[in-house]
């Protein structure tokens, strides 16, 4: 269907006075609106991308594009990749270092704004149109302010004309999906419901030509001091993505971690160019994905690795699916039918990254009791070895793992029954 079509299907062009309707309204551009605003914009339907931020902007993430995100891009993409990863330093808070090598590329490593930037210029291709600066304060699917069933209002706040006032101004839809980050509002609306918090600290350290050429293609993991914790060293050619990341509670001994571990690196003489700070959350279980005509994917849907806390390939995957579900929303005449749509998106992601979710909750218990023994087995067992290489490229994932390896799947068994 062309966007032409769409737009006289939706009542948009304020026909006898009717407000402009949108197909989609994608709230959040980063991996996750994104990808759900291209898929929805290829089907042909009327999309709207809406960013808080100007870009391209920062956001704290080690930048690591591992082979699952990379099947994820939209047709065509272009990685801006920094660097490419053939050696994994891992080391157990310092001590027991060992280095594993590949031939082939195990991941590569990218800049945030760059990325990010890359993936709404590609929505924007699709035909999606992108609106930037805007704050989303509210989303309502019932009230005065909503014009029948089939529609979400979408409440827009910016800065009056002296700067102390808020304007208000409202954007019709007929399906909604929430990309808004961690601390989303559209999650809020639709009762997200969270069972792990993590506070990740990082600095982006500029280095000098021999030190970049020291970590050029290889990565370093401290397996931390902290229950659950681990450390990261990324090289992006001129500079160096250092961070940590544990369980939030503790704030001061998660930032002693981080200047402990830039220390012992030799990287505490350089400046960092950026320090910042994110708190990353896992859904729970029954935790809904959608309410109304409002779908939820990504960081705002609670949706990412619970062990590694890796959350683009499930930015990614949960924002094409969003953007696909949320189409067929949009088409849906009644409630009865945009629930069942809602409820295929819900199926769907719980299917897949749902299943993933599980495991990785599973290894993080096993990670927490006993650090020692995975960096031990992943130094020493070449099949262990092999079985990260795998995942990192791509070629399997810990779902996989487990359901086809009976020395995981007894090792995690033995976790649940402790």
């Amino acid at each position: 269907m062309s966007g032409e079509q769409a737009a006289q299907d939706s009542g948009a062009g304020g026909e006898n006075g009717a407000p402009e309707v949108w197909d989609v309204v994608v709230i959040g551009a980063g991996p996750a609106g994104a990808s759900a605003a291209h898929a929805a914009a290829a089907t042909g339907r009327r999309v709207l991308l809406l960013e808080k931020a100007e870009l391209p902007r920062y956001k704290t993430c080690g930048g690591g594009i591992i082979g699952t995100s990379r099947d994820a891009l939209p047709p065509g993409f272009e990685l801006p990749l920094r660097d490419r990863v053939h050696s994994v330093t891992f080391s157990l808070n310092g001590k027991r270092t060992r280095t594993k090598h590949s031939r082939q590329m195990l991941f590569g490593l990218i800049n945030r704004p760059e990325f990010d930037a890359g993936l709404v210029e590609a929505a924007r291709e699709a035909g999606a149109q992108v609106r930037t600066g805007v704050t989303v304060s509210r989303v309502e699917q019932h009230g005065p302010g909503v014009p029948d069933r089939r529609t979400v209002a979408v409440i827009l706040s910016s800065s009056g004309s002296t700067g102390a006032a808020r304007d208000e101004e409202v954007v019709y839809a007929r399906s909604v999906v929430g990309a808004d980050g961690s601390a989303s509002r559209i999650g809020a609306h639709v009762g997200v419901k969270l069972d792990q918090v993590d506070l990740g600290l990082e600095a982006e350290i500029p280095v000098p030509a021999a030190v970049a050429e020291d970590w050029s293609g290889r990565v370093l993991i401290d397996w931390g001091p902290l229950p659950g914790s681990y450390g990261w060293v990324f090289p992006k050619g001129d500079s160096l993505t250092v961070g940590v990341i544990s369980a939030r509670g503790d704030g001061s001994a998660t930032k002693r971690y981080l200047d402990d571990f830039i220390a012992r690196l030799g990287l505490a003489g350089f400046e960092p160019s950026v320090s910042s700070g994110h708190l990353t959350r896992c859904r729970a279980d029954d935790s809904p994905l959608s309410r109304g005509r409002v779908l939820v994917c990504g960081d705002a849907a609670g949706l990412l690795e619970p062990w590694t806390r890796e959350g683009i390939s499930y930015a990614l995957r949960s924002g094409r699916l969003a953007g696909e579900w949320a189409v067929r929303v949009a088409e849906s005449h009644d409630a009865v039918d945009a629930r069942r749509q809602a409820l295929n998106y819900a199926f769907a992601v719980k299917a897949g990254l749902g299943v993933e979710m599980g495991v990785g909750r599973r290894m993080l218990t096993l990670f927490e009791r006993r650090p020692g023994m995975l960096h031990a087995v992943l130094t020493t067992f070449p099949p262990a070895w092999r079985a990260f290489a795998g995942i990192t490229r791509g070629k399997s994932s810990l779902a996989e793992l487990v359901r086809t390896h009976p020395m995981a799947r007894r090792a995690l068994e033995a976790v649940d029954r402790v």
